[in-house]
């Protein structure tokens, strides 16, 4: 390390004058290195960085009050070799004289003693232009430079002295380094020095404390605490030194010192002393007004602060503020906040100062953040002051009530509120309360919270001469919440009534405002598309739900893509396609995240459809799982689609598990609903029949397929099979026919219907018939994995099981082992093992290339990933596929339909 000057013994030293140019004598303690505490924390980036003030003219060390900058210069000086000339300013060295005189001081008690000929200032105002030269032209003849340290140089506050200052060290060049210790940027041309790369700066910001700092610091005082509590401190102090330092010795005497830093309160530590001392009262009255004033913010731009204040220069004392280290953080953009500890001690102190002022300041910020657009902080800031209208108001103007029930702040938005009493009352606020209800399910009081809104919303229409524009959100939000009412009570038609009253408000509202809420028509729709599926419009439900699933990834949305693609999925099993359910339904579960959901239908309706699909797969303990999965929430859904899921599939799984008597009791539980569903009657009934029919009851099952409605699919092969046992083989054989005019019916439903058809055959004694509606129903299931039609089938179909062609259709998936047959076993004849777990979108992205012989290098490029990233996707596809090499993965997949 380079040495700083020292004394040249061989040249005599000059008489020193015993006082300053004003008669007072020399203060030792002002030309001191500090000393360090024994809890000093030595930090080695710190003391690296400051190594290099000693190769450029100038560095400062520019922070808050507490900082630690004092004591980092001072440990680093006194381990330097040679001799430091320090000088600690003070407000009482008025005049230029003065502060020169203190500064010679400075270097004769450091051993560098100028000359005779440089001399001492006579006057405490002034100093001569030529004591200032030859000074600088001493120092300059040095061999090596003079290190000059000024503490506190914030004091210094006269620009004569700067430019005196900056002078010699300019003159002094090489003979002289100075280190000025400040809070605030001094006044001197620092542009210069930075853009010819001669000046070392040490900020505010780099001598925060980090965590693994903090840490050694606090076990310095004899404190072990856990990361995340040390980090939690950290957080609240910033790494500010003397905050950490005082808490720490705080929490010394404290006999559980971890809750004691988690929960202090700054205001009646030392730590508010030291603030208050520091900073607060060495501002102006007009700037002490504002900070007050302007604790109770998270955050606050210049005009904010003049609406707290009633003046106009906040611009200017911010800035200064900010400038000078005086825990005000400039954010950019024109917005600053408080640090924290800072703001805490304000608030406190405000509250003495000026009682009551508190809830004012609050509405008046909330007031013009409303104005400004700032949702979040509007709501926190009218809670405070009590001002429920200004809160329900800039919810509902800013199209936000949807986001009562997106999941991503639903509970936050919910607790708010519940602040709320029982006044006041305007459509605003009722709307905020019926939201509030229906997020928590509890629909009669929700809705007459809304019909108290919707009345008024059409009082001031009434009143109005125009459309009213200007309550066009609160109108908006009314039909969102009318149709989630609708919804919820199975009123199809009073959603579809909503929806259509949504339109002319959804055209006045600014698309600005749709565009930041895309949840609010996201809901609308989801609502829509379920009320449609209750009421059995498969297709124009599914046209609203895949809008919902196609309109982009927002976070927002997230929470209705999950319910329309569970919707989907159930839609998908009703029509009896599985395997097309079951990726919707395990899409939907990996759709976002749904914690703090108010209530869970549509994860639930997701492992309903999975619970579904594997009962006709026969893996009824995955099936129980996932049923449990499904019912296991906190505030079961009201939703009649999944209510009614439910008991289908709870009967299904307990008919797969012989538990018919149980399977009976759970589709007698009614699902409330103003509108009755043909799909959940008809599967209900299905189950019910289903049910008698395994306690030896075909007439009852007969009996009561014959009062259902019994278009559906599902109640025509259950009425069918009731009827075959009942002998009735030509009415059986008459209801399958009649499945074949419906459309889209997947497999879960002809597999079945070309069993019982297969049954009738036998029993009309066409064998032949039989065999191949059974090998039929064998090919079409395998694909699917559906073993459970077979099981339900009857004793008549396993001996035919046994049989050479159906044995090898069978073998394997249905039946264990590989055929038997005398013949060799044909690749083609066994089927594939199932997928032992989903594939990804882009691992079946990665397998669809693969089979048009493309290159890992030419899949990297065609989905413009790296090729690493190809080979990870391939990786996993196998596993999951059970193969090891591309061809087999193509081959394998094709088998199973995904390609």
């Amino acid at each position: 390390m380079s040495s700083v000057a020292v004394l040249d013994e061989n040249r005599p030293v000059p008489p020193t004058s015993p006082a300053d140019p004003r008669g007072d004598p020399f203060l030792r303690t002002r030309f001191a290195v500090p000393a360090r505490p024994p809890t000093f924390l030595r930090r080695d980036r710190l003391v690296t960085h400051l190594d290099e003030a000693l190769l450029t003219p100038l560095t400062v060390v520019d922070g808050a009050a507490g900082a630690g900058k004092t004591m980092l210069v001072a440990d680093w000086a006194a381990a330097l070799d040679g001799h430091v000339a320090w000088l600690t300013a003070r407000v009482a060295d008025k005049g230029c004289g003065t502060f020169w005189a203190y500064l010679l001081q400075a270097l004769r008690t450091a051993g560098v003693s100028p000359s005779t000929e440089v001399g001492v200032p006579a006057e405490a105002d002034r100093v001569d232009e030529a004591l200032l030269t030859r000074l600088a032209a001493e120092l300059s003849a040095r061999d090596t430079p003079v290190l000059v340290v000024i503490d506190e140089y914030d004091r210094v506050t006269d620009p004569e002295i700067a430019d005196q200052l900056e002078s010699v060290l300019q003159a002094a060049g090489r003979g002289m380094r100075l280190v000025l210790v400040t809070r605030t940027e001094p006044l001197l041309p620092l542009h210069r020095y930075r853009a010819a790369g001669a000046i070392t700066e040490i900020t505010n910001a780099e001598l925060a404390f980090t965590l693994d700092e903090a840490t050694d610091l606090l076990a310095l005082h004899g404190l072990d605490l856990p990361a995340d509590a040390v980090d939690a401190l950290v957080e609240r102090t910033r790494g500010w030194a003397a905050g950490l330092r005082l808490s720490a010795l705080a929490a010394q005497g404290e006999p559980d010192p971890q809750t004691y830093l988690k929960d202090f309160e700054a205001n009646r530590t030392t730590i508010a002393d030291f603030l208050l001392a520091e900073v607060l009262k060495r501002q102006t009255a007009e700037t002490q007004d504002l900070l007050l004033r302007t604790s109770i913010l998270e955050r606050f731009c210049p005009d904010l602060a003049n609406a707290l204040t009633g003046r106009t220069d906040a611009e200017l004392i911010l800035t200064g503020l900010h400038r000078d280290n005086a825990f005000v953080d400039y954010l950019g953009h024109g917005w600053f906040r408080l640090h924290p500890l800072f703001g805490e001690i304000l608030r406190a102190h405000l509250g003495v100062r000026a009682p009551g002022v508190e809830p004012r300041l609050h509405r008046r910020a909330a007031h013009w953040l409303r104005r400004c657009g700032f949702l979040d902080e509007t709501l926190c800031h009218a809670a405070a002051a009590d001002d429920w209208e200004c809160a329900a108001g800039a919810l509902v103007d800013d199209l936000a009530i949807g986001e009562m029930f997106t999941g991503l702040r639903s509970e936050d938005l919910s607790q708010l509120f519940a602040k709320m009493g029982p006044a006041p009352r305007n459509p605003a606020t009722d709307l905020v309360r019926a939201a509030r209800e229906l997020s928590r399910c509890d629909v009669e009081r929700g809705l007459s919270r809304l019909e108290r809104a919707a009345r008024a919303l059409a009082e001031r229409d009434g009143a109005s001469e125009d459309d009213s524009p200007d309550l066009a959100a609160a109108r908006l939000s009314c039909s969102l919440l009318e149709a989630l009412v609708a919804r919820l009570t199975g009123a199809p038609d009073r959603v579809e009534r909503a929806a259509e009253a949504a339109e002319a408000p959804r055209r006045q509202v600014p698309e600005r405002l749709l565009a930041e809420h895309p949840e609010l028509n996201a809901l609308l729709l989801t609502h829509l598309g379920s009320a449609r599926l209750w009421a059995g419009r498969f297709g124009d439900a599914r046209e609203a739900l895949i809008t919902v699933v196609d309109s982009g990834r927002a976070a927002s949305t997230a929470r209705a893509r999950e319910e329309c693609l569970g919707h989907l999925a159930l839609i998908d099993y009703l029509k009896g396609w599985p395997d097309r359910a079951e990726r919707k339904a395990r899409a939907a579960l990996t759709t976002g995240d749904r914690r703090g959901l108010p209530w869970e239908a549509g994860s639930g309706l997701g492992s309903l459809v999975l619970a579904a699909v594997a009962v006709d797969r026969d893996e009824l303990d995955r099936a129980q799982a996932l049923l449990d999965a499904a019912v296991e929430t906190p505030r079961p859904p009201r939703d009649p689609v999944v209510q009614a899921a439910r008991a289908v599939v709870t009967g299904r799984v307990l008919l797969a598990r012989g538990e018919s008597r149980a399977a009976l009791e759970a589709t007698d539980r009614a699902v409330v609903a103003d509108t009755a569903s043909p799909w959940a009657e008809a599967h209900t009934a299905s189950v019910a029949a289903a049910a008698h029919l395994a306690e030896g009851r075909p007439e009852m099952a007969v009996e009561l397929l014959a009062d259902e409605p019994c278009c559906e699919p599902v109640c025509l092969v259950g009425a069918a099979q009731a009827e075959l046992a009942t002998g009735e083989t030509g009415a059986a054989v008459e209801l399958l026919d009649r499945v074949r005019s419906h459309g889209d019916v997947g497999p879960a439903i002809t597999v079945r219907a070309a069993l019982v058809r297969a049954q009738a055959a036998g029993a009309s004694g066409d064998l032949a018939t039989q065999s191949r509606l059974v090998a039929q129903a064998l090919r079409d299931a395998r694909r699917e994995r559906l073993r459970r039609p077979f099981r339900e089938a009857g004793p008549w179909l396993r001996p035919l099981l046994r049989t050479g062609p159906l044995r090898a259709l069978a073998a394997g998936w249905l039946t264990p082992g590989p055929p038997t047959t005398g013949g060799p076993v044909r690749p083609g004849d066994q089927p594939p093992l199932p997928v032992v777990e989903e594939l990804s979108g882009r691992e079946r992205d990665v397998l669809q290339r693969l089979a048009q012989m493309m290159s890992t290098e030419e899949i990297a490029a065609d989905l413009h990933v790296s090729v690493n990233t190809v080979k990870t996707h391939l990786k996993s596809a196998y596993r999951k596929l059970a193969v090891n090499r591309r061809h087999d993965a193509v081959h394998r997949a094709r088998d199973l339909g995904l390609l």
